[in-house]
């Protein structure tokens, strides 16, 4: 494990960052009413008591983002809330008038989402997720996949009615390749991260992840417990981000310490901490938590990271591993979670954390600390969940 305290980190709150604006409360009703058409469920808050006392901290709740939809994937509500926005807009330019969420099986408005042609570049989940909601809402998708997603998420993706194209090299160069073609072609792209003059659609995706950040709090709420300390997986930043400031801007003057969690093969947001400024880093041997292998940050997420982490660390594949296997072979009485191989990331980093004397002491992190975790994927892709849980296991 590799760890790096911010030394951007100075606000007490995210009032003081306009970046943060998107991502508050007051916006969550909003993005709720855009949601409304799409099937996703509110997803339970786990506690994890013996492997709380097992790691030396006080509590630890995980939130399942395995359970939101068929998907089994957070990224189901940032690609939906996208696509819906986008719709939207372009059925309000060639209708000249404002079309509300409700209009989205009007025939009028069906009429022009049959013209429009949407397309990203994906990992898998997000990839998913675009296609699940363009198809819902009557509209073409084209969805770019580089060369190491496996066939079984590639054929997930087409399931959801997606024409899936897979271009040489990883998820970057994926990007780049999509971005040229939407624009030879007059697609619209629905990207899960931004980059100079590309900020409004990231947004709209990032604000996408805000009813379970809000669920989130809710049920701590409910618990009666105040976080201390949230660790929370990035592969370009924007679900750290998102959840993050939404987060930051609900806890006032004494918000909880922010970890943010990236494989040591794809840390772009640990060297950007440590540069100071947003750096794209070398692509090396391939991490097995491939939801997170992102070699550049996301322009947007970035501008808040380096403003409200606390930290930045890395961890090892064989650390992930372990602790995907520990969610679903559980201490104790705790219960049983399915998380993927990236979506257990953010508990790979607290047991790192909680590993090394020298990270519990800057982080803070002792028998007195209340912890958050979101497993952000189930099983998306059944036989590698299989086989990463075998070796997972053989770690334990």
């Amino acid at each position: 494990m590799q760890l790096h305290i911010n030394a951007s980190d100075q606000l007490l709150s995210s009032h003081d960052a306009p970046e943060c604006d998107p991502f508050r409360s007051e916006h969550i009703a909003e993005i709720n009413h855009h949601l409304g058409c799409f099937d996703y469920a509110e997803t339970p808050l786990y506690r994890l008591t013996d492997l709380a006392r097992s790691l030396g901290v006080a509590d630890l709740y995980i939130k399942d983002e395995g359970q939101r939809s068929s998907l089994r994937s957070f990224k189901t509500l940032g690609g939906a809330h996208a696509v819906i926005r986008l719709v939207l807009a372009v059925a309000g330019k060639a209708l000249a008038r404002t079309v509300a969420p409700s209009e989205a099986d009007s025939p009028e408005v069906r009429d022009v989402a049959r013209q429009i042609t949407i397309t990203c570049a994906t990992d898998g989940n997000h990839g998913r997720a675009v296609a699940a909601a363009a198809t819902r809402l009557g509209c073409r998708s084209v969805i770019y996949i580089h060369s190491g997603v496996s066939e079984s998420r590639a054929q997930a993706i087409a399931a959801q009615g997606a024409e899936v194209i897979r271009v040489k090299g990883n998820y970057d160069d994926s990007v780049a390749f999509t971005t040229r073609t939407a624009a030879e072609n007059g697609w619209h792209v629905v990207s899960d991260t931004s980059w100079p003059g590309y900020e409004i659609i990231p947004t709209w995706v990032m604000q996408g992840y805000l009813p379970m950040a809000d669920e989130l709090m809710e049920q701590i709420a409910a618990a009666g417990k105040s976080a201390t300390h949230v660790f929370l997986q990035a592969g370009v930043g924007g679900f750290a981000a998102a959840v993050g400031a939404h987060i930051r801007s609900r806890t006032g003057e004494r918000p909880p310490k922010f970890i943010v969690v990236e494989p040591e093969r794809a840390a772009c947001l640990f060297h950007s901490s440590i540069s100071n400024r947003s750096v794209r880093v070398d692509e090396s041997e391939s991490t097995v938590m491939g939801m997170l292998e992102c070699y550049e940050p996301s322009m947007l997420a970035w501008k808040i990271l380096e403003k409200t982490a606390t930290a930045f660390i890395t961890v090892s594949d064989d650390c992930g591993l372990r602790a995907m296997a520990r969610l679903a072979t559980p201490l104790g009485n705790d219960p049983a979670i399915q998380g993927g191989e990236s979506g257990a990331a953010g508990l790979a980093g607290l047991h790192a954390c909680a590993d090394s004397a020298r990270a519990r002491a800057l982080l803070g992190l002792d028998q007195h600390s209340v912890v958050l975790l979101i497993n952000t994927e189930g099983a998306t892709d059944e036989t590698l969940y299989a086989s990463l849980l075998k070796q997972g296991r053989a770690l334990l």
